[in-house]
């Protein structure tokens, strides 16, 4: 492992890392890790995007018409 040293940051980035770092429950040191991590490694998740292009064709839009219920108990806004 190597260690970095991070000089000369504005006080108001390193009060802002250290609010966000108590509220994940870790140390400042740790949540810098986290925020490099993020930001500069690929992840392996896919987006939204992707997971919908990857569902299957599974039926005709009209296979998942909505029927409107009439009954005035049923809406909720309304």
């Amino acid at each position: 492992m190597a260690n970095l040293v991070v000089r000369n940051l504005d006080k108001r980035i390193v009060d802002v890392l250290k609010q966000r770092a108590v509220r994940h429950g870790r140390s400042a040191e740790a949540e810098h890790r986290i925020i490099l991590k993020e930001v500069l490694l690929p992840s392996n998740r896919k987006s939204f995007a992707e997971v919908l292009s990857s569902m299957p064709n599974v039926g005709r839009d009209d296979d998942f018409e909505r029927i409107e219920d009439e009954r005035e108990e049923n809406h909720v806004l309304g």
